[in-house]
């Protein structure tokens, strides 16, 4: 089988997309310079299927990651996909941007930690492994402060993800040499990482309706902070 299929990642400020042929991947646009995906993103996806020579209409399904992540940016990818989507009748296949990145450290022999950096003194977290040659989830993604999460961690973890890097201090004087990290350039989401994950949804008959189809966020918006402290 070789489906088409492109893969948006804005769960982060390192915003990518990925054009797939089955297992070969067939051309990526990462870019983390701080700008706005609004602007850039179709730019970026027009780019990309141009220099390939394809057409939005060759493509047999779409991939997003879901999040969790920035708030806006996810709005942006998911929006985004669902308008290609809903305009070409194609499937749309969405995953985590957690597991994505921990796909970035395949066959570990330790459990990979995947972080982002969730500000607020917070990170997303989620906790994989590898059995039979497939990511598993050892746990459920949860937003917490990183110090809470690593006095529940007393075994050889690796980390991977831009909250890795912003709290490594922190992680190294919990666990010293228990932790280890992936070479700088691996703490990047990329789309092309996702799509390992959107290929293997497809292949199950894992698309989401159009309907369902909406950000994965886990902590509640500063809306719904100030709606839920009114209520009491």
């Amino acid at each position: 089988m070789n489906e088409m299929f492109l893969v948006v990642d804005t769960a982060t400020p390192a915003g990518s997309v990925a054009l797939c042929r089955g297992t070969t991947l067939l051309g990526e646009i990462a870019l983390n310079v701080g700008k706005n995906h609004t602007d850039r993103l179709l730019i970026i996806i027009q780019q990309l299927l141009t220099d390939a020579g394809l057409s939005v209409r060759q493509l047999d399904a779409f991939g997003v990651v879901l999040g969790p992540g920035s708030f806006t940016g996810l709005r942006v990818g998911v929006a985004t996909v669902k308008g290609l989507a809903l305009a070409t009748g194609r499937p749309v296949v969405g995953v985590s941007s957690l597991a994505a990145l921990a796909t970035q450290v395949p066959f570990s022999a330790f459990p990979v930690c995947a972080l982002l950096d969730a500000r607020k003194s917070e990170v997303y977290a989620g906790l994989f492994g590898w059995e039979n040659d497939r990511l598993q989830a050892l746990g459920k993604e949860a937003v917490l402060p990183p110090a809470r999460l690593l006095d529940s961690m007393d075994q050889d973890l690796v980390f991977v993800g831009d909250g890795a890097l912003v709290y490594r201090d922190l992680i190294v004087a919990h666990l010293g040499s228990r932790a280890h990290f992936v070479p700088w350039p691996l703490h990047m989401s990329r789309a092309s990482s996702a799509a390992v994950l959107v290929l293997d949804g497809l292949r199950q008959g894992q698309a989401i309706s159009l309907e369902s189809l909406s950000p994965v966020y886990i902590r509640l918006s500063e809306a719904e902070i100030m709606w839920a402290s009114r209520e009491g």
